[in-house]
Parts: C-alpha cells; sequence; structure tokens
C-alpha cells in the first residue's frame, strides 16, 4: 500500500487540536512551549502543512509525549504493542519511492528513547531540523554506505559501522552510492 502522508497529517491535526484544548493552551502557549511558530501550529491544526519529523518532536515533548504517543492515533498508523514485533509505521516519504522512514519502536524511558528504520535511495538524501537541546541520535548503518553531514564535517559510514552524535544542531543523511542504504536510528532525548 502507497504512503498516504494525509492519513498522518490529519490524525495529527486531531490529536494536537484535542490535546491544547484538553490543556487549555492557545496556539501561542504552545507555540512558546515547543518552540513552532504559532503559524505553523495552525497550518498543522488545518492539516494544511507538510510538517518535519523534528517539528512533531518539538510539539509531542511540548505536550510531554512521546513522538509516537502524538502520531500513533488513526487507522492504518497503529505501532505494534510493546513487546510485539511488527513493521513499524511510516512516517515520510523521500523524493523517491525507495527512501522512506519507519518508526518501529518507542518505549518509555527516564525521558523518551525511538527506535527508527530508514531506507535511503541511491543520490537522495534528508535534511534534517535540529531536535531540542539535550536530544542525541545514535546511528547503526545495515546496508550501502551513510554520508551524515554535520556542522563539525562529514562523516562516512559504511555498513557495521555506528556513530551517536548531538541532534540539536542541523544535519544531514546522504546516500551517495548506487543501492539502497539502509541504517537503524535511535532518537534518545
Amino acid at each position: 500500500m502507497p504512503f498516504d502522508p494525509r492519513k498522518l497529517f490529519q490524525s495529527v491535526s486531531k490529536k494536537l487540536l484535542n490535546k491544547r484544548y484538553a490543556l487549555g493552551w492557545s496556539q501561542q502557549d504552545l507555540a512558546d512551549r515547543s518552540a513552532v511558530s504559532r503559524r505553523m501550529i495552525g497550518l498543522i491544526e488545518s492539516g494544511e502543512s507538510n510538517v518535519s519529523l523534528a517539528t512533531l518532536g518539538h510539539i509531542a515533548a511540548a505536550f510531554n509525549m512521546t513522538f509516537s504517543e502524538l502520531v500513533n492515533d488513526g487507522p492504518g498508523l497503529e505501532a505494534p504493542p510493546e513487546g510485539q514485533p511488527g513493521k513499524g509505521l511510516q512516517l515520510w516519504q523521500g523524493s523517491l519511492p525507495a527512501t522512506k522512514v519507519d518508526l518501529l519502536q518507542s518505549l518509555p524511558a527516564a525521558r523518551t528513547v525511538e527506535l527508527w528504520k530508514w531506507t535511503i535511495a541511491p543520490g537522495d538524501r534528508y535534511q534534517g531540523e535540529p531536535d531540542l537541546k539535550g536530544y542525541h541520535e545514535m546511528v547503526f548503518v545495515i546496508r550501502g554506505e551513510l554520508t551524515l553531514e554535520l556542522e563539525t564535517g562529514n562523516k562516512v559510514l559504511k555498513a557495521g559501522d555506528s556513530i551517536a552524535f548531538p541532534s540539536d544542531c542541523r544535519y544531514a543523511f546522504e546516500n551517495h552510492g548506487k543501492g539502497n542504504l539502509s541504517f537503524i536510528l535511535n532518537v534518545v532525548a
């Protein structure tokens, strides 16, 4: 079944609006707490925005929710229950059909730990936005070669390589190879 981001956006839009109303927050209150503009909050609530994963993460943190609690809410948008295997929840589609991001698992921790599976087609890239201060990402390359662009310089990781880095700055994942790149990413907050 092809990825349909509208299902995700409709689910997130409804959940965001309901949660904000339940807390008695205005759009500006949420904007102040999440470091996301009030205009963007309005666009997300109306379902008009192709929101980034980082922005959804900021909003989830402002609500004191995990990322998966914010996005798991609609038909076809269920991640597997804790302790159960599953294929995950697709949350992003790149410019090429083979490029996608799946949230594999998410468990509550002292804060949050999320496990993601990434696939990036040859010649494609994902431009990350800074996470909140204190967030880190850990990457393990399964197949292919990952070029990780960091403010401190590029790192090239091959299958079997891993790296951890603070993700509260701009970063990008690129595939300069000839085949699909696959890697596992943990987000730790």
